[in-house]
């Protein structure tokens, strides 16, 4: 276990800290996820993507993740697109769910502990807003029931923000029969037509931010290890998930929390608000999966990230490196010399490397810093290893870069073996031909593998191939 040289920073106090989980092995996280009203972009899927990347360095550690992540199936912006489309908001959720789950496997971002919805814990955000009201800390109001900020003396500790800062930031319901404009809803009265559910103060649905407390509290016990989510969540989400957990339970709601800097175009955070989107589904028609997870891993996650079509094309194409070195290793492991002949020299390096790619990692998840580390060791394979190494060197840069890539989430090709067999077969019809002199057949097979992106190399060894 590694806990003690993992250090993260945590937004509360502004600084980096070692990671010390409450039970020792195990890491509670809790990761906001999307509003399912729309077709998610390529910005709402970095901090997914960064977040699911902790959870495997954790994991590799030795650690056992209970990541939860939720899908927000019920709120204002569900209720219009789902008129706007003449839909239910059950069947928009179920839409957009299901277009989520196709991005997110594609991306190779694993399934959370749990995926809660809060129209399937209404019943403990209902005894939670109870809770508030007892405690004095939430009032109703005709219908509704807001929390009283005035109640928490410690509103504001995560954003850091005077009040007044905050008042002019925040998405502050209007609504003049609140005690102070800063009070957020817990509960919001039934309009008609709308979706509701039974409740102490009328029937209504639940306000956006007390379902992640009430559902993180549901799955992960009172106390967070940490709290993750983009920076536009900061304030008010989880200013306000802090206020309406804290105050009722009296003590710390996580211990550390982590927010990803956002995607920008063109200067702007990315946002459909915004109007400069670009649906994820989009984007994965035009570029490899794998490709847009490593740009999306190539800035550190508190670093705004531009993004540019050629950024992505500079993700493809070191894509492509990695799979070549991994193929030519392939190439030179049966020839290579035995262990205690070869040159066992570029061990050290290797074990270097493998140190400084955990290092980058376990100082605040910086997988810039361990992206270089990587590609350094593609580049050196490439130059250093020939087939005077050891097989074991070999075997060990094999395995540094399947674990780094594993680590990532970078999978390789899901056809990948398939096309190997493949590309084997052809390679062995090719030679056949040619010893047959029938060079027509020979050239077709290696003029159709290079339509296919295969180079073919003819070596002293063997014919090698790599993708082009």
């Amino acid at each position: 276990m590694a806990s003690k040289s993992i250090r993260l920073y945590n937004t509360l106090t502004q600084s980096k800290q070692p990671f010390v989980p409450l039970e020792p092995g195990v890491v509670r996280m809790y990761v906001c996820g999307p509003t399912v009203y729309h077709h998610l972009h390529v910005g709402n899927f970095r901090s997914f993507v960064i977040f699911d990347t902790l959870a495997r360095f954790f994991e590799g550690q030795g650690f056992r993740v209970l990541r939860v992540q939720n899908f927000t199936d019920i709120d204002d912006k569900m209720i219009a697109r789902a008129k706007e489309l003449n839909v239910s908001v059950p069947e928009l959720a179920e839409r957009y769910i299901a277009q989520y789950a196709e991005d997110a496997q594609a991306l190779a971002i694993e399934e959370p502990y749990a995926a809660p919805r809060p129209t399937e814990h209404i019943e403990e955000i209902v005894s939670h807003i109870g809770d508030l009201v007892a405690k004095g800390l939430a009032y109703p109001l005709e219908g509704d029931v807001y929390f009283r900020v005035s109640a928490f003396p410690g509103y504001g500790k995560l954003s850091h923000q005077t009040s007044e800062e905050r008042l002019a930031g925040a998405r502050v319901e209007v609504d003049e029969r609140k005690e102070e404009p800063a009070d957020f809803v817990l509960w919001k009265g039934s309009r008609p037509g709308e979706p509701n559910w039974p409740s102490p103060w009328g029937p209504g649905r639940p306000g956006w931010h007390i379902e992640c407390s009430a559902m993180a509290r549901c799955y992960l016990g009172d106390t967070l290890d940490i709290h993750a989510g983009g920076q536009d969540l900061i304030f008010p989400h989880h200013e306000n998930e802090i206020a309406q957990s804290e105050g009722l339970l009296g003590h710390p709601f996580a211990r550390y929390w982590l927010h990803a800097a956002m995607l920008t175009m063109d200067g702007a955070k990315m946002s459909k608000s915004q109007g400069n989107i670009v649906p994820l589904s989009d984007l994965r028609v035009r570029y490899r999966p794998q490709a847009i997870r490593l740009f999306l891993l190539s800035a550190h996650y508190r670093t705004p990230l531009a993004f540019r079509e050629e950024l992505i094309e500079g993700s493809e194409a070191a894509l492509t490196r990695i799979e070549n070195c991994l193929t030519r290793l392939g190439h030179l492991l049966p020839h290579a010399a035995p262990d205690d002949k070869g040159d066992q020299s570029y061990l050290e390096h290797l074990e270097h490397a493998e140190r400084a790619f955990d290092e980058a990692l376990s100082d605040d998840l910086n997988t810039a810093q361990a992206q270089a580390v990587l590609f350094n060791v593609v580049r050196e394979a490439n130059t250093l290893l020939d087939v005077d190494s050891a097989q074991s060197v070999i075997r060990q840069a094999d395995s540094f870069l399947r674990r780094s890539l594993a680590t990532l989430g970078i999978t390789l090709a899901e056809d990948a073996v398939e096309l190997g067999d493949e590309v084997e077969r052809l390679i062995a019809e090719r030679e056949q031909a040619r010893r047959s002199r029938d060079f027509q057949t020979a050239d077709r097979i290696r003029d159709d593998l290079r339509a296919k992106g295969i180079v073919l190399e003819d070596t002293p060894q063997g014919v090698r191939w790599h993708r082009g």
